[in-house]
């Protein structure tokens, strides 16, 4: 683990400053720009939302799990098995995002959120336009354009259709309404950071994996995490890569490659912006055994299955993704302007991750530097007469710089949607399922709690502050 110098201490604290008064910059500037010309589309710049203080039925469950974490988290996550972790990381991380949806009311927070006239719902509650599921996909391209015959809702139109088939099979299965919507983002969602960390202890070792689980438990992504769809999408994504990082590292090759090749397939097909998935996946890919080749058969058999059936079923992804970039440019995104979003994004993003993520990855970056020299072989004492020979390196030194390598790869794919211009505002929900791989940077932190302290008091305030628009 990295030194506690006080040094390193200043740096963490500059590198959350820093953070901060990006997200200050980018309200300063937003509202000024909202203010003149409305081509923001926001009133709570950077956040998609509008002040609003309050507290609600959830206000007391949230500040009490925001404690117990702080308070015990770090404890627990070094001291339960790891069979025991994986339960208690996914019971804390339901708890902590239902505590905080339930801050605006059960019907606000959770039962209304998917069925606004942007959202998957309209298209099955009046009128089910999903009864024929297969005639359905045939003439999905057909109502993409703004201007098409019953276009479909913003959220249907800029997602392929697996998104809104979830949702359908959900009310198939008796499961209808807001509420049940609802409560599937939620619960699903809060397996994300259980993934992460089956990652994390696969490709970077277990003491950082233990390190990691209370900032993934605590995250203020939570705030959106529930209820927007999004948050299924991220645990959708996260265990595609956590099962790739089984295979590529040894754990049932066959079984892990062929199930997360499906996952990777239905990634595609609930998001478009997921493909980007890939440049995580690819770090995974590097960081596996020697023998991480093997798998890949498999994983891309499991690749074709989804997208063949969607192919056969008469859809197009990539027609259906060139007329959406279209439909984008129809509405808010057309006014949108690329030179403030391109850096205010950055600013959801500290947003969404908290202050010690902001930390935590000034620390990934120093440490394939400073670990990369203690990880070089060093020469051992020899007879006389003899040259020395060099030491063999110790495995667990370079851990720190594997979990670097993951988390820098999850910025990259953060910062490649980001310079697209097809990612201007709304972010915060949007870029859940690259932001989550993110926050185990927080096992790169000494003193854990003060930083806990922070990422739950933030998630607070802003859940309090702000009436969120997810």
């Amino acid at each position: 683990m990295l030194g506690e110098r006080p040094r390193d201490t200043r740096r963490d604290l500059a590198a959350a400053l820093a953070a901060a008064l990006l997200v200050l910059t980018a309200a300063v500037v937003g509202y000024v720009i909202e203010h003149r010309d409305g081509t923001l589309f926001v009133s709570a710049a950077p956040l998609l939302g509008h002040w609003g203080p309050h507290t609600g039925p959830g206000t007391a469950a949230a500040v009490a799990v925001a404690v117990a974490v702080v308070a015990y988290g770090p404890a627990l996550a070094a001291r339960l098995p790891w069979r025991g972790l994986l339960p208690a990381l996914w019971g804390t991380t339901t708890a902590w995002t239902f505590s905080l949806a339930l801050i605006d009311g059960w019907e606000r927070g959770v039962a209304r959120r998917l069925t606004t006239r942007y959202e998957y719902l309209q298209v099955i509650s009046p009128v089910d336009r999903f009864h024929d599921i297969p005639a359905a996909l045939r003439d999905f391209t057909h109502h993409i354009l703004l201007h098409s015959p019953g276009h479909w809702p913003a959220h249907v139109a800029g997602h392929p259709p697996a998104a809104t088939l979830t949702f359908v099979l959900l009310d198939r299965a008796g499961l209808g309404g807001g509420a049940w919507a609802g409560v599937w983002c939620v619960t699903v969602g809060a397996t994300a950071g259980v993934a992460v960390l089956v990652a994390v202890r696969a490709l970077a070792g277990e003491a950082l994996a233990r390190r990691a689980a209370p900032f993934l438990a605590l995250a203020p992504a939570a705030v959106w995490m529930g209820t927007s769809a999004d948050g299924y999408f991220a645990a959708v994504a996260a265990w595609a890569l956590a099962l790739l990082a089984l295979a590529v590292t040894g754990h049932r090759p066959r079984t892990a490659g062929l199930a997360s090749g499906l996952l990777f397939g239905l990634t595609a097909y609930l998001s478009y912006g997921l493909t980007l998935i890939s440049v995580i996946a690819c770090a995974v890919l590097l960081l596996g055994r020697r023998s991480r080749l093997r798998p890949l058969p498999y994983v891309l058999a499991g690749l074709t299955v989804v997208p063949l059936v969607f192919t056969l079923l008469g859809f197009d992804w990539w027609e259906a993704y060139r007329l959406l970039v279209t439909r984008y440019y129809q509405g808010a995104g057309g006014v949108r302007p690329y030179g403030y979003w391109v850096w205010a994004n950055l600013a959801c993003t500290v947003l969404i991750t908290g202050p010690a993520t902001a930390a935590g990855l000034r620390r990934a970056g120093a440490a394939a530097g400073r670990i990369a020299a203690a990880v070089r072989p060093r020469p051992v004492s020899a007879p006389a007469g003899r040259s020395p020979a060099p030491a063999p390196p110790d495995p667990a030194a370079g851990e720190p710089v594997r979990l670097a390598v993951l988390v820098v790869a999850a910025l990259l794919a953060l910062l490649v949607a980001d310079l697209s211009g097809m990612s201007k505002a709304e972010t915060e929900r949007i870029w859940l399922p690259f932001a989550l791989w993110l926050l185990p940077a927080g096992a790169f932190l000494p003193a854990p709690r003060a930083w806990l302290l922070a990422q739950g008091a933030s998630a607070l305030l802003l859940n309090h502050l702000l009436l969120t628009g997810w």
